[in-house]
């Protein structure tokens, strides 16, 4: 009971910090990511200094749910839902066709929104108490490998994090793959955790479009 207690007391805490505009290192089911709010641009901009991440390249969200992140799309092509279906909550990035209001921040070079479900209970609390999707971009310096501990994460990014969230030991062995979905089909971007053959057998399309 005082363990739960202890949960909820942090959850709390890293709610009241991303609504502050502050950062937040929080567990995943690959690694440990770095959360703040993708909507407020004095937390995004706090996240790509402290990082050393170059402000073109995209960041990535985490949804508490489908629905949350089909929000965040103009419009979701057929593979999007099928792809969700199959894989969610899990290791997929979707990227989709950004609705008007997106920050550019999220956009990448292809002109979509990267965002997956977690399995995580603590990452989709996070994202479900926030009321919309939060960063996932890794908890590290840029180029330096991902942390699996908190411990890591902590020595990497300091005391510029307002709040480090426990989650134990992170064994991930491969990224979240990210697709980017088309109308019938899809196309890798990031190979991870979730191989070619699942997706295309999910598709039932039998090839790659």
């Amino acid at each position: 009971m005082a363990r739960q207690s202890s949960e909820i007391s942090g959850l709390d805490a890293a709610l009241a910090a991303l609504r502050a505009g502050e950062l937040v290192v929080y567990p995943t089911e690959t690694y440990y990511g770095l959360g703040a709010d993708p909507f407020s641009e004095a937390a995004m901009e706090r996240l790509f200094a402290l990082k050393g991440r170059d402000p073109e390249k995209p960041v990535a969200l985490i949804a508490a749910d489908a629905p949350m992140a089909f929000e965040l799309a103009r419009s979701i092509p057929e593979s999007a839902r099928a792809l969700a279906d199959a894989f969610w909550p899990g290791p997929l990035t979707l990227v989709l066709a950004p609705r008007d209001g997106i920050p550019a921040s999220l956009i990448g070079p292809t002109g979509g929104v990267g965002v997956r479900v977690s399995p995580h209970p603590v990452a989709r609390a996070l994202s479900a108490g926030l009321g919309r999707p939060i960063t996932a971009t890794s908890a590290n310096l840029s180029g330096q490998p991902p942390a699996t501990t908190l411990s890591a994460a902590r020595a990497a990014l300091g005391d510029r994090v307002r709040v480090y969230l426990e989650g134990g030991t992170l064994r991930a062995s491969a990224p979240s793959t990210v697709v980017a979905c088309e109308d019938e089909g899809f196309r890798i971007i990031r190979a991870g955790a979730i191989v070619e053959r699942e997706l295309v057998a999910a598709l039932s399309t039998g090839a790659l479009k």
